[in-house]
């Protein structure tokens, strides 16, 4: 029997809908997956040239070093914490 075109007559027609949806739903998604493949194809070729990895950003500069001029008096409560935690003797909770 060979198939000449029209919708064969013991298959009902929401079958055959499903069918017909089926092969176009298929060939809509080879063909993206076709797509999507020579596209990364094409992204790791461009990664390759350039010698970098994709998934981080590039690092530009190292940040400024930023500081401050103490006062003769923030730095002795400085120096009095460092030796207050030095000797552990930390105000603690108890609990």
């Amino acid at each position: 029997m060979l198939f000449t075109g029209g919708m064969p007559e013991h298959v009902p027609i929401l079958q055959f809908l499903g069918w017909v949806f089926l092969a176009a739903a298929a060939v809509l998604w080879i063909s993206g997956f076709v797509r999507l493949q020579r596209r990364y194809r094409t992204y790791l070729a461009v990664q390759e040239r350039a010698g970098t990895l994709g998934a981080l950003p590039r690092h530009r500069a190292a940040p400024r070093l930023e500081s401050v001029e103490l006062t003769q008096a923030e730095r002795d409560a400085f120096a009095g914490l460092v030796r207050q935690f030095g000797d552990g003797g930390g105000h603690r909770p108890t609990g």
